[in-house]
């Protein structure tokens, strides 16, 4: 039987205000995530969030 990936728990980035979802990398320290990426951990350079302009 497949997986159901729209089961899977979220968060929201801190940095870019974006929710992502568990991965398998995260399973033993899903706790400890808070970040949805490496660039969102570095904060790139300054502490504003990411803005998309439509």
């Amino acid at each position: 039987m497949a997986h159901k990936k729209v089961n899977l728990p979220q968060k929201t980035c801190p940095v870019c205000q974006r929710p992502f979802a568990w991965r398998k990398k995260w399973e033993k320290d899903w706790a400890q995530v808070i970040y949805c990426s490496e660039k969102c951990r570095r904060g790139n350079g300054n502490d504003s969030p990411i803005v998309k302009v439509e």
